[in-house]
C-alpha cells in the first residue's frame, strides 16, 4: 500500500525571513487573530454541519471544507512560526552606514538617474514602490556602505556602478 500524501508535501518549505517592521508584525497579529477567532471556527462549524450528511467518500461539500480547514490551520501554524521567529527592524539612525530598515539613495553613474530604495525583509519586499529586500543583490550590496561609496553589480552579465548619495 503506498502512503499518502499532499501536494504542500512534495515542496520542501524554506523558512520565511524573520525580520519585519513593527508595522508588519501587528498587521500579522491581527491577521492571526482573525483566522483564529473568526474564519477557523466557521469553517470547522461547516464540516461538523457537512459531516452530518453522511457518506464522506463521496461527500464533495465535506472534503472541500476539510480541505479550507486544513489551509486555514497552515496559514495559522505558519503566521505563529513567523512572529515567534520575527526581528523586529528599528534603524539606528545617523550612523552613517546602511542598515535594515534605511531609506538609501542611490545614482546610477553611467544613466546619472537617483533612486531611493527602502531596505527590509524579504517578507514585505516591493520594488515598484522602492522597497527592497536585504537578500537581494541590490540590497545586499548597500548594507553596510557609506555615503559616497561606489558599488558594482553585476546584472545580466554587465557591471553596473552606484553611488550612494544619501542614506536615512
Amino acid at each position: 500500500m503506498q502512503t499518502p500524501y499532499r501536494k504542500y508535501d512534495k515542496i520542501p518549505r524554506q523558512k520565511s525571513d524573520p525580520h519585519i517592521t513593527e508595522d508588519k508584525f501587528n498587521e500579522l497579529k491581527s491577521k492571526l487573530d482573525r483566522l483564529k477567532n473568526t474564519q477557523r471556527p466557521r469553517e470547522a462549524e461547516e464540516v461538523k454541519r457537512l459531516a452530518a450528511m453522511g457518506d464522506f467518500s463521496e461527500n464533495a461539500g465535506y472534503q472541500l471544507a476539510k480541505s479550507r480547514l486544513r489551509g486555514i490551520n497552515q496559514r495559522i501554524l505558519d503566521i505563529e512560526d513567523l512572529l515567534s521567529r520575527a526581528e523586529i527592524i528599528k534603524p539606528i539612525k545617523n550612523t552613517g552606514k546602511v542598515q535594515l530598515g534605511n531609506y538609501v539613495t542611490i545614482e546610477n553613474l553611467e544613466t546619472n538617474k537617483q533612486k531611493t530604495y527602502q531596505i527590509l525583509g524579504s517578507a514585505e519586499t516591493n520594488p515598484t514602490s522602492g522597497v527592497i529586500s536585504h537578500n537581494s543583490p541590490l540590497g545586499s550590496a548597500l548594507l553596510g556602505k557609506e555615503i559616497e561609496e561606489i558599488i558594482s553589480l553585476k546584472i545580466n552579465n554587465k557591471t553596473v556602478s552606484y553611488k550612494i548619495i544619501k542614506i536615512e
